[in-house]
Parts: C-alpha cells; sequence; structure tokens
C-alpha cells in the first residue's frame, strides 16, 4: 500500500494539525494559576479528555464552543477553584487561538498539490472556522460535530463523512484518513472499513494526552510522527 494509492485525504484536525493541547493548557491558565498545587501537563490534560468526552456522550448535540465552556466549569468544580460562567464562555471561545503545528501548513499545501483534503473534526464550524485560518489551505469539505449531531468517535460521524463524500464521487477505497487520536478516529475508522494514518505527535511521551484510551489498539496502515514526515513520504513515494 502506498500513499499514493489514495485521492482524499480525511483528516482530524485538533491533535493532528492544531497544537490543542497547547492550546488547551494555555487557555486554562487562568483556572490553573488559581490552584495551590497545579497538577502536571498531562494530568491537566488527561482530566480535560474525561469531562470532555462524558459531556459530548452526555450532550451530543451541544455545539463545542459551548461543551468547552461546560467542561471548564466542571474541572473547576473538581479542582475546588470557583470560576464564573463568563470565564467558562471565555474558555469555550478559546479554540481560535489554538496553535497550529509548525508543518501544518507547508504540509497541507504540498498535498493540496495531490489530494483532495476533507476535515471531519468535533468543533463547531465558527471556531474551525479560526484554526482553518491558521492551516492557510482551502479544503474541499469540511464536516463537523456541529453539521452532524454528534461527537466522535460516534460511528454517525464516519457515516455521514461517507455518505457526503460519496455524492461528491468519491469511494471508500479512495479515502485515507489521517489523524492522531486513537480514540476518536482510529477505532471508529476501523470500523468504518477505511485505511488510516497514524499522525503520531505524542510520539516519545506516555498515554493519550487530551483523549481517552482506545482499549485494544486499533489498526492503522501508515505511521508519520508529523504531517512534514507524511508529505516527505509522499515525495520519496512520487519520485
Amino acid at each position: 500500500m502506498l500513499l499514493a494509492d489514495f485521492k482524499v485525504l480525511t483528516f482530524d484536525c485538533y491533535g493532528t494539525l492544531i497544537d490543542w493541547e497547547t492550546g488547551i493548557v494555555t487557555a486554562l491558565r487562568p483556572l490553573l494559576d488559581r490552584l495551590d498545587t497545579e497538577p502536571g501537563r498531562d494530568s491537566v490534560l488527561e482530566r480535560h479528555a474525561v469531562h470532555e468526552s462524558a459531556q459530548q456522550a452526555q450532550t451530543p448535540a451541544m455545539p463545542y464552543s459551548r461543551l468547552l465552556a461546560t467542561v471548564y466549569r466542571s474541572l473547576s468544580e473538581e479542582w475546588g477553584v470557583p470560576a464564573g460562567w463568563d470565564e467558562c464562555l471565555a474558555y469555550g471561545r478559546s479554540v481560535p487561538d489554538w496553535p497550529a503545528f509548525p508543518d501544518s501548513a507547508d504540509a497541507l499545501a504540498y498535498l493540496k498539490q495531490h489530494y483532495r483534503l476533507v476535515v471531519l473534526s468535533n468543533v463547531d464550524s465558527g471556531s474551525f472556522a479560526g484554526s482553518n485560518a491558521r492551516l492557510g489551505v482551502t479544503f474541499d469539505a469540511v464536516y463537523t460535530a456541529e453539521d452532524i449531531g454528534s461527537y466522535k468517535p460516534d460511528p454517525r460521524n464516519f457515516a455521514y463523512m461517507l455518505d457526503k463524500l460519496s455524492g461528491l464521487g468519491v469511494e471508500k477505497a479512495d479515502v485515507l484518513h489521517t489523524a492522531e487520536s486513537m480514540f476518536h478516529d482510529h477505532v471508529p475508522a476501523n470500523a468504518a472499513g477505511l485505511a488510516s494514518a497514524w499522525i503520531h505527535r505524542r510520539h516519545g511521551r506516555e498515554g493519550y494526552g487530551a483523549t481517552m484510551h482506545p482499549g485494544a489498539m486499533p489498526h492503522y496502515d501508515f505511521r508519520f510522527t508529523s504531517m512534514a514526515e507524511m508529505a516527505e513520504a509522499h515525495r520519496r513515494e512520487t519520485r
């Protein structure tokens, strides 16, 4: 199997193209600064993942910016640090401030020359628009949790994407799903029968950071530690 066998790259955005873990920890700073003892970075991310995943399961139609505000409030309650609702809402609006990984824009610009690029993301459309401006590429299609009414890893999200892509003349065999999160993306991509590329941004670090443990390790067809490495692998194939 080669990267050049595919015609469409479908992307998770946050954790793959956008450095959401840095964005999360930075935007949580007002809350963390009020703690007597601040947890380690991975501990913060793991607790965020627990509350976020639970909230997504309980309120699948809630827009992501509102859902993040609820997560912020849950963390403030868990850590015993009161936070006003305005502060919670400010956290929910922070997504457009989350930085892109340094290699994302250049890699996407290169890959755009060879593939259709599609986003399947657990955010609302307004939040993604802010992130898209940081990535500097026009995606051929964008499907958000707000559009679908559920959050990955719900299989509905992949079924929705594949149905939309079918309407654009794209067959499942043409698609390579490209993502960091085993929990949100590779497990449901396996269930949907999609080939996948793991962008292992957290290589060299323990645990799963801002995502939940996936359970049994899913299958993936390619592994890269960055988008730059993926783009370079494609260059080598096509020389």
